[in-house]
C-alpha cells in the first residue's frame, strides 16, 4: 500500500521544529579556547617583529626610575637580543627627601606566580596613586624592513642590569625563560614587576604608600610585507600547506 503524499508532508513539517530546537549555541570553556588555532600568515609575509617593555615608577616627590627593554627580529637577525635603556630622573626636589614611609598592607597573591597567558594586577593600599598596565599590538605594512638601531645596553642571557635613585631600585634580568623588570620603591611605597616568559606576560603593581605613578607597558610590533604576492610564490605557499595534510586525506 502506498503512503499518501499529504501524510509524508505532514510528517516532514512536524519534524522541523524539533530539529530546530535541538541546535543550540554552546559556550566554549577556557581549555577549548586555548587549543583553537589563529590566522595563518603566508611564509615571508612577516618582515619584522619587535617587543618593547617599559616599567617606570615616579614617587610623590617627582623622582622617576625605570627601564625600557626592547628586541627586534628581522630576516637578517642571527640571534635575538634584548637591549636595555635606563630611565633616571631625580625630580625637582633638591633636598633629596624620599617622602614619607608607606603604611599600607597587602596580603595574599601567591597564586599569581602560577598564572598563564596575560595577567595584569594592581593592588593598592594607599591614596592618590595611579597605576597603568597595558599591552599594545601594532600591525603595520611596509615594502621593506624599517631601519632601526639597537638602543641601550645589550642584555646577555643570565645577566642583570641594575639602577637606583631616590624613587627606588631597579633590576632588569634575562634568563633562558624570558626577561623580567623589577622596581622596589623606597620607603615601603610598593613594587612593580613586568615579566615576559614561557609564553606568558605578567604585569604586577603593589602600592603601599601615596602619590605614586606607576606604568607597565608592553608593545608587540609586527610589520607585514605590503606587496602583492605573485602567482608563483602563492602556489609555493599553498604547496607547503598541502604538506601539512595527513596521508590519505
Amino acid at each position: 500500500m502506498k503512503t499518501p503524499t499529504w501524510l509524508a508532508v505532514v510528517c516532514l513539517v512536524a519534524s522541523l521544529p524539533t530539529h530546530a530546537q535541538s541546535f543550540k549555541p554552546i559556550e566554549l570553556n577556557d581549555q577549548e579556547l586555548a587549543v583553537l588555532r589563529g590566522r595563518f600568515v603566508m611564509p615571508g609575509r612577516i618582515i619584522s617583529f619587535g617587543v618593547v617593555m617599559t616599567t617606570t615608577w615616579q614617587n610623590a616627590n617627582g623622582a622617576l626610575i625605570g627601564a625600557t627593554s626592547s628586541m627586534q627580529i628581522q630576516q637578517t637577525t642571527i640571534k635575538p637580543q634584548f637591549y636595555v635603556s635606563m630611565i633616571n630622573d631625580k625630580g625637582s626636589n633638591s633636598t633629596g627627601s624620599q617622602g614619607t614611609t608607606g603604611t599600607g598592607i597587602v596580603t595574599g597573591g601567591s597564586g599569581l606566580n602560577s598564572t598563564e597567558g596575560v595577567t595584569q594586577v594592581v593592588r593598592a593600599a594607599g591614596d592618590n596613586n595611579m597605576a597603568n598596565n597595558n599591552v599594545d599590538i601594532n600591525v603595520t605594512k611596509a615594502n621593506q624592513v624599517p631601519a632601526t638601531q639597537p638602543q641601550g645596553q645589550a642584555l646577555a642571557d643570565g645577566s642583570t642590569v641594575v639602577g637606583a635613585n631616590g624613587a627606588g631600585s631597579l633590576s632588569v634580568s634575562s634568563s633562558g625563560s624570558g626577561v623580567q623588570l623589577n622596581i622596589v620603591a623606597n620607603n615601603n611605597q610598593g613594587s612593580a614587576m613586568q615579566r615576559l616568559a614561557q609564553g606568558g606576560l605578567m604585569q604586577n603593581t603593589t602600592l603601599l604608600g601615596g602619590g605614586n605613578r606607576v606604568t607597565n607597558l608592553t608593545s608587540l610590533n609586527v610589520v607585514l610585507r605590503d606587496n602583492v604576492p605573485t602567482a608563483g610564490s602563492l602556489n609555493g605557499s599553498l604547496d607547503q600547506l598541502k604538506g601539512l595534510r595527513t596521508p590519505g586525506f
